[in-house]
């Protein structure tokens, strides 16, 4: 048995017969089926949990006019949110809430096959998400909760108040960071018009919609994310273009300073 397995570096990585490669592949294999199995017995029990009855009126400021949380649904029976950072009088979205954004018109047309609708929210201004909703190039849907409740109820704003101490933040207080912070909120919708809440996510939780990062967790380096997470990630109009890095010989040590 190789031991250096899971301990090597990408310069000083052991390269092993074909035979050998089959053998470790297996036995991570294995591995990857415990995982899945895991994610399916926590997918069931996140379709487990209870529902909290909506009662409360939200409404939006949509490219269609006033609209409800009912509304966003668009004949669907449930509703995926993306609370999306930008906060009034921002000149910008978040970098890594718009990372996740840059992942949402593929999924869209999926998810609508599935009676699932999809729609961001944001606090800023309806004219400010435009412009940068405009300067991005994405077509989902995107809305404003501009002088509601939505987005303090849901824990991702913060009143002045709240950000001179500790905030109630992914289902726990912790130090005030921003007035703004990233979150996934799914709802449903019965067949007499009534809305749940039936689920929220935040911190690592987000990573549901980076497609991006799992195709990185299947390659040799991984994240890279040397510097900090998403220390990276740059609005996509703003990222240099990728440059092409000369490779390193397999088993051997980088060549480069």
């Amino acid at each position: 048995m190789n031991t250096t397995i899971g301990k090597s570096s990408i310069t000083n990585h052991p390269v092993v017969s074909h035979e050998q490669w089959v053998t470790e592949r297996k036995r991570l294999l294995a591995r990857e089926k415990e995982l899945t199995q895991l994610r399916d017995q926590v997918a069931r029990e996140r379709r487990a949990l209870p529902w909290v009855r909506i009662d409360k009126v939200y409404t939006f400021d949509t490219s269609e006019g006033a609209r409800t949380l009912a509304d966003l649904f668009e004949n669907r029976r449930q509703l995926l949110v993306q609370h999306f950072m930008l906060g009034p009088g921002w000149e910008e979205g978040c970098p890594s809430c718009s990372f996740m954004a840059d992942h949402s018109d593929g999924m869209t047309v999926h998810l609508a096959h599935r009676d699932v609708a999809f729609v961001a929210t944001s606090r800023a201004p309806l004219s400010e998400i435009e412009r940068f909703r405009q300067r991005m190039g994405w077509k989902f849907k995107w809305v404003s909760s501009c002088g509601g409740d939505f987005n303090y109820d849901f824990h991702v704003s913060f009143t002045p108040q709240e950000t001179k101490g500790q905030v109630y933040y992914n289902y726990g207080m912790q130090p005030f960071e921003c007035d703004e912070l990233p979150g996934i909120s799914v709802f449903y919708k019965d067949d007499a018009g009534e809305v749940f809440h039936t689920y929220s996510t935040y911190r690592r939780g987000v990573e549901a919609m980076m497609g991006t990062y799992n195709l990185l967790d299947l390659t040799p380096k991984g994240r890279d994310e040397r510097d900090g997470p998403m220390a990276w990630v740059r609005h996509h109009d703003r990222d240099a273009p990728a440059t092409a890095v000369k490779a390193t010989p397999a088993g051997g040590t980088s060549c480069h300073t």
